[in-house]
């Protein structure tokens, strides 16, 4: 997840999520992974203290600055590409097993009060963002199998 002044994913031409101040939130799935592990990562995310407060240190979540999340499905995320020069998507999951997943993390994220936008499941997508910091964080939930 990237910290962001704004953000926004086009397909075909057509804005279809677009934030102002708030995060850009990369979402992979492994094979693995569970719904428990999509609602940890999205409360970990809306609670996370990577905003600056007055004295400039991070103590301030999402909520309390007034943000918003633009959730972007990445299936290359758990690309590996230590050997050869073609990645491999071994680890990813196959798409009829994370598009729920990110549609639990997506929901589980708006639970916690936050507007979000979404980028499309499966599409070939134009991402632009303005990242603040730059402030760029990997999240892993704590559930089965490796970190990668």
């Amino acid at each position: 997840m990237q910290r962001v002044a704004r953000a926004r994913v086009t397909v075909e031409g057509r804005v279809t999520g677009e934030i102002a101040t708030g995060l850009l939130v990369l979402v992979g799935a492994r094979h693995a992974d569970a719904p428990g592990d999509a609602e940890w990562l999205a409360r970990k995310v809306a609670r996370l203290r990577i905003f600056n407060d007055e004295a400039g240190l991070m103590n301030r979540d999402l909520r309390e600055v007034g943000g918003g999340a633009l959730v972007v499905p990445q299936f290359t995320l758990y690309g590996d590409a230590r050997k050869g020069r073609r990645p491999s998507f071994i680890d990813s999951a196959r798409p009829e097993h994370a598009e729920p997943l990110f549609e639990r993390f997506c929901a589980a994220l708006a639970a916690e009060g936050l507007p979000v936008a979404r980028g499309v499941f499966g599409a070939h997508m134009e991402v632009e963002l303005v990242n603040q910091g730059p402030v760029t964080l990997m999240l892993e939930s704590p559930g089965p199998g490796p970190a990668a």
